[in-house]
């Protein structure tokens, strides 16, 4: 046994080896579960106790050699193979014109487009909970306790708890904003909201709004109507035209609702904006002193103006989209589209 350990360390400290390949083939007939060192193991079991120790210190040296001889290898093909591939490198190269560049979703789009446009004015972005509380989503709010939007049919009430419901709209993150901050308060709330409606070409129970608030003292319905002009022409284009229809919204009075000139025919009219000229966007309102008085601003000495427009709205004028549904489909084909936007 002594001389197979001399002569397997005699081969073990003349390894010369020229491939990686060669190193594993080592590594394999020596120390592998039926190696050559492996089995020698075994063998000094049987030994008798008078040659047990200079045997056990001769193999545990033949076993460190071995294992230290194929790291040594292991690592200098490794290097070798590294700095290789670095110094075979050329930069100069053209790139990969078949790389495919990723999209980003259409609605993250415009949703990213309507927060940089109300950015320049000095508007700040709020966020908060999609799952609400009956104050914050409607009692504040000046929605009255027999209000349809409280219905069952229209709104998702959190296990038929009648305190808890999936927000219905980001107006509930303006109160929490005026319950904890003073004016002048100016503030947009982008988020997903539900409601419990039919999925269609033109409706779906969830999708996702961008609410405004701005509160401060001597604001008027100019400054909503130029605010929304100013967002109008940013978002479709200079020549855009508003025009503000009276309407009705519990938290707002007076309310409007606002068009624009349509972006397909110019006003022309057009099967989109159904030969009017003019395409529903948003609506919008002077805070309702209630609403300020609810969440404990002072309505004699502060004014308030509020509006709130569907994102997927804006994107299917954006980009002509006729579909609400394509948004929430993962279709590749549909997504693609966006690629360099």
């Amino acid at each position: 046994m002594l001389e197979k350990i001399n002569n397997l360390l005699q081969e073990v400290e003349g390894l010369a080896l020229s491939t990686k390949e060669q190193v594993e083939e080592y590594r394999i007939k020596w120390l592998s579960k039926k190696g050559q060192i492996t089995v020698l193991f075994d063998e000094f079991k049987t030994v008798t106790p008078e040659v047990k120790r200079e045997l056990g210190q001769k193999l545990n040296d033949l076993k460190n050699k071995a294992q230290e001889k194929i790291n040594e290898l292991k690592e200098k093909f490794e290097s070798n193979s590294d700095s290789t591939s670095s110094s075979d490198l050329d930069l100069s190269l053209p790139g990969d014109p078949n790389i495919s560049v990723g999209s980003r979703h259409p609605l993250s789009i415009i949703k990213n487009q309507i927060i940089d446009i109300f950015s320049k004015i000095g508007f700040t972005v709020s966020e908060g909970r999609e799952i609400e509380d009956d104050w914050h989503n409607f009692t504040a709010l000046n929605t009255p306790e027999n209000h349809p939007a409280r219905d069952m049919q229209d709104t998702f009430y959190v296990s038929l708890n009648p305190e808890m419901v999936l927000r219905t709209q980001t107006s509930s993150v303006q109160v929490h904003i005026m319950e904890k901050q003073k004016p002048p308060i100016r503030t947009i709330s982008p988020g997903r909201v539900y409601r419990n409606e039919a999925i269609s070409a033109r409706a779906h129970c969830q999708f996702h709004q961008v609410e405004g608030l701005y509160i401060d003292s001597n604001v008027s319905f100019a400054d909503l109507k130029q605010t929304l002009l100013y967002f109008s022409q940013e978002m479709f284009g200079k020549e855009t035209q508003i025009r503000l229809r009276p309407s009705y919204f519990p938290f707002t009075e007076p309310s409007a609702e606002v068009d624009i000139s349509c972006t397909i025919c110019k006003g022309k009219g057009c099967n989109v904006c159904k030969y009017t000229g003019w395409v529903e966007i948003l609506g919008c309102g002077m805070v309702d002193p209630q609403v300020l008085e609810n969440c404990s601003i002072d309505p004699n000495k502060f004014k308030g103006f509020a509006f709130g427009m569907g994102i997927e709205r804006i994107a299917m004028l954006k980009y002509q989209v006729k579909d609400l549904r394509l948004f929430f489909e993962n279709d590749i084909r549909f997504l693609k589209q966006f690629t360099s936007a």
